[in-house]
């Protein structure tokens, strides 16, 4: 049966009271084209209850959840280079959602599926607890003035239903090191502070050897538009990784 589309308002009802995001920008006629055709094939709807990833891809893989996937470039080349996991990309913004659904259906990509919506009642209502290989949120909304700091996606309450969401390490065998939570920030203050919250949630290990805590830009992460205008402005890119711990 056909999937609807996503409302026009991005707007699940089922936000909390203080938002991570704030809706913008319009729908050019190519995105809405894409969100017409696409959707029924690739799209998820938001409301419901737990997905059933088998039957949304057709087959058993690990699964990742993308959050905020912006333009979808990255959701795009990462899911070309590791076609044995699937994805389910997320953002509550529909003309991203229509250039992603595009590029995946240009790409030939089986591995992708599209929610627009907002992530907490999706982790929260309808991934299924250590049913996720990985979580992926690249360049997050920082809120920087403090005042708005309390909009910020990763604080303590949302890494603690992460990390209940990841498989825990040795889940498939004693070398497995879990499922990963894999975070991307040019804004050093708000790098911080998923840094403290990570160190603070007692189900995951920080996967870093460095001093610093953060890691090197792993070489699966593609360097983006977005990324790169940063690095232009002299912005330090900080990649936070850590492994759900053991059971």
């Amino acid at each position: 049966m056909p999937q609807p589309l996503p409302p026009v308002v991005d707007d699940t009802g089922q936000h909390p009271a203080v938002r991570s995001f704030k809706l913008r920008g319009r729908i050019r006629a190519g995105q809405q084209a894409a969100l017409t055709d696409l959707w029924p094939r690739l799209g998820v709807d938001a409301d419901g209850g737990p997905l059933d990833p088998p039957a949304l891809y057709g087959r058993r893989a690990p699964l990742v959840l993308e959050i905020g996937f912006g333009r979808g470039e990255a959701t795009v080349a990462m899911a070309a280079a590791d076609p044995g996991r699937d994805v389910l990309a997320v953002d509550v913004h529909r003309a991203g959602a229509g250039m992603l659904l595009r590029d995946a259906a240009d790409a030939g990509l089986a591995n992708v599926r599209v929610l627009v919506g907002d992530a907490v009642p999706v982790l929260r209502d309808r991934i299924a607890a250590g049913g996720l290989d990985e979580v992926r949120i690249f360049f997050p909304d920082p809120w920087p003035k403090a005042r708005h700091h309390k909009r910020r996606l990763v604080t303590a309450a949302f890494v603690a239903l992460v990390a209940s969401r990841l498989r825990p390490a040795g889940t498939d065998g004693p070398q497995d090191p879990g499922g990963r939570l894999h975070c991307a920030t040019d804004w050093e203050p708000y790098a911080a502070q998923m840094l403290a919250v990570v160190e603070a949630e007692p189900l995951l290990r920080n996967g870093s050897d460095g001093p610093t805590g953060f890691v090197p830009r792993p070489a699966g992460r593609p360097l983006t538009r977005f990324e790169s205008q940063g690095l232009a402005k002299g912005h330090v890119v900080r990649d936070l990784v850590a492994h759900r711990r053991a059971v």
